[in-house]
């Protein structure tokens, strides 16, 4: 039997070309591909007159034809490509039948994919390892994994790119712990082992986070010679990295021949992840050093180990280095330094660097609107997501409602907060704490308690956290206390919620319950957070701790800041003390002016030049005590201070707060 008639085209495949083509165009997402012009008529009218030009034996053009459809993000065509070459009686070779397996899958059509796979066995192709890798891909990706797995056990070849297709396909399905077995029996079946496999399994591990199947793989790389492989000993170097053993990472990235900017990226990403954020600015500093030029990626995972107060100037460096690389129109880039800016506490930079953006997308929105939340500046981030809401290019998700209802909470802006509220399609925890902490600090706290019963969320310790922001601002000793003891119930290991309730007991001077509560803590083995705050001074970070007396100036710092007191005495009557985080142990026998941020507070006023805006992060809550000093002092000396706590920006200057009072 001739075997060109076994491989006419089949009739299915004739009126299914133009659909084909028109729903892979919308699933590429370009609407150039989507609009089929009249322009692109006419060149196809002239592609076909050329096709019937093309000698029958000439295998290459057609194939070259086909392939530069693939290319071209148009399989619809490669595959009306196909459909005349069968039509004119041009016989498939090896390499035909992958590429139009590839614009099947493509398409989404494993009907045809099926089709192919039958003339794929008529022409005597089925052993051909690109085919067989080609018909799994397409199984897999259509019929799910199993499919795939199926035709690859009945294969009768396999090389290490099959292999390597079923360890993808399990990956695409999340299934990381079956491509480390399938692995593993690659190596047991000694199966050649390359570069491609080795990162796809070191993926798996990642994925995992198994240090032991990290270190196995690690292994067969290095037993295969393919360690120094610098796309392989990146993927080992990120696999370390995701599995959290940075001391394992380092060393291997200390003793890697060559490095590249993947290379260093990676690390430095790693470190900023795990919050060491002066080791990756070490290593960034090194990378220039070494003769590497950062890219954008590079530039964008560095830049959020500046997101911190007292490294803002190397905020401004890197922003430097971008702007003079080239990279100032970069989104990534840009989104990111809108972030450090804000996070920083440089918010009008922040906002200079969003409004020069020429191209914004949700996440450039998201960052700047929650930017001005944390700084006390809830108006113009609802502003500012209303301007966003006519930018029809741009939707809202749930961080973005997220973001607004932060302003809307830092503005006490109700209405506002309960409309956005609405607006979200599917909230989740987050929207709903926000939600409450938004009536709690309105004072509405029936508002509240009647929110949280309607959406069964009183079982939720970050609602009751909430509901209990609200009690501290406008103390609600008695609700307070209530709320403690249904977290300490919902959470009864959590030391924190213990620290809570003492220092509540603690603000109403009953020390007999505070030292029983101290008792359950200390039987907890637990021990609450002390209160620290920083200051960086000449390129140093000075810390301070509650009632601090190891600085090298703590006799100027505390005679300083017993001067300051006694003229905020004379302003006002000395400030309320308020609950918080701190743990009573360490201020109870501590004078106000002992507490960690206003002994940061004294050391940069007699450090600093007068008018200088003093910047300070403390790691816990202000006590109200000490907020309340501070208005005092920016007024006082005449200078803004700026303080970030866990909760927001507090910008005082001339005896107000950016926060009003609520934090």
């Amino acid at each position: 039997m001739d075997v060109l008639s076994l491989t006419r085209m089949p009739s299915f495949l004739k009126p299914e070309i133009p659909n084909c083509t028109s729903q892979c165009k919308r699933s590429l997402g370009h609407s150039s591909h989507v609009r089929v012009s009249t322009r692109f008529h006419r060149q196809l009218a002239l592609t076909h007159k050329v096709l019937d030009e093309i000698p029958l034996s000439d295998t290459f053009a057609w194939n070259n034809l086909i392939h530069t459809h693939l290319s071209n993000r148009d399989p619809g065509g490669a595959l009306s490509i196909y459909h005349h070459m069968m039509m004119r009686g041009a016989c498939p070779d090896r390499r035909t039948l992958p590429r139009v397996l590839t614009a099947s899958r493509i398409c989404g059509d494993l009907f045809l994919g099926k089709q192919l796979h039958g003339q794929a066995i008529k022409l005597g192709f089925f052993d051909e390892h690109y085919v067989i890798t080609a018909l799994i891909e397409i199984y897999g990706r259509l019929d799910g994994i199993e499919a795939g797995k199926w035709l690859f056990d009945k294969s009768p070849r396999r090389n290490s790119v099959a292999w390597t297709m079923i360890l993808k396909l399990y990956l695409m399905e999340n299934k990381p712990d079956l491509a480390i077995n399938v692995f593993y029996q690659m190596v047991e079946l000694n199966a050649r082992i390359d570069s491609v496999v080795l990162i796809t399994a070191a993926g798996a591990c990642g994925l995992l986070k198994s240090v032991e199947h990290g270190r196995r793989v690690h292994d067969v790389a290095r037993k295969f010679r393919l360690e120094s492989d610098i796309l392989v000993s990146n993927s080992l170097l990120k696999m370390h990295i995701d599995c959290q053993r940075m001391e394992d990472a380092r060393g291997f990235f200390n003793q890697m021949t060559t490095k590249d900017v993947i290379s260093w990226t990676e690390i430095i990403c790693g470190y900023v992840k795990k919050g060491e954020f002066n080791e990756a600015l070490k290593l960034f500093r090194k990378m220039n050093m070494d003769g590497i030029k950062p890219d954008s990626l590079s530039v964008s995972s560095v830049l959020p180990a500046c997101a911190r107060t007292v490294a803002h100037k190397n905020g401004k460096e890197i922003h430097g280095y971008s702007l003079r690389n080239g990279m100032d129109n970069n989104l990534i880039v840009q989104n990111a330094t809108t972030d450090m800016y804000a996070k920083s506490g440089l918010v009008d930079y922040a906002l200079k660097v969003f409004e020069r953006m020429k191209k914004r997308d949700v996440i450039s929105w998201t960052v700047m609107i929650l930017g001005f939340s944390l700084h006390g500046k809830g108006e113009l981030g609802v502003e500012l997501f209303c301007r966003m809401e006519k930018d029809q290019r741009v939707e809202a998700d749930q961080f973005t409602y997220a973001a607004v209802l932060h302003c809307c909470t830092a503005a006490c802006m109700v209405e506002e907060g309960k409309f956005y509220f609405n607006c979200i399609k599917e909230p989740n925890i987050t929207h709903y704490a926000l939600m409450v902490s938004l009536l709690a600090r309105a004072c509405l706290f029936d508002e509240a308690r009647a929110f949280m019963e309607e959406h069964h969320i009183e079982r939720h310790a970050e609602v009751l956290r909430a509901l209990l922001d609200g009690c501290w601002m406008h103390h609600r000793r008695n609700i307070g206390k209530q709320v403690f003891e249904q977290l300490c119930d919902l959470e009864p290991l959590d030391a924190e919620n213990y620290v809570l309730l003492s220092n509540w007991y603690s603000d109403n001077g009953k020390w007999d319950l505070v030292d029983k509560l101290r008792e359950t803590i200390m039987s907890m083995g637990s021990k609450p957070k002390k209160a620290y705050s920083w200051i960086e001074f000449q390129n140093k970070v000075h810390v301070f701790g509650t009632g601090d007396i190891s600085h090298p100036r703590s006799e100027r710092i505390y005679t300083e800041l017993q001067c300051l007191m006694k003229k905020v005495n004379a302003e006002a009557q000395r400030p309320a003390s308020g609950f918080s985080f701190h743990g009573v142990d360490a201020e109870r026998e501590c004078i106000q002016i002992g507490h960690s941020e206003m002994l940061a507070l004294s050391f940069g006023l007699i450090c600093t030049q007068p008018g200088a805006t003093i910047r300070i992060t403390k790691n816990l809550r202000m006590c109200r005590g000490c907020h309340d000093s501070t208005k005092l002092v920016s007024k006082i000396v005449e200078r803004e201070i700026i303080i970030k706590d866990p909760n927001c920006f507090h910008h005082f200057k001339d005896g107000f707060c950016s926060c009003r009072d609520f934090w």
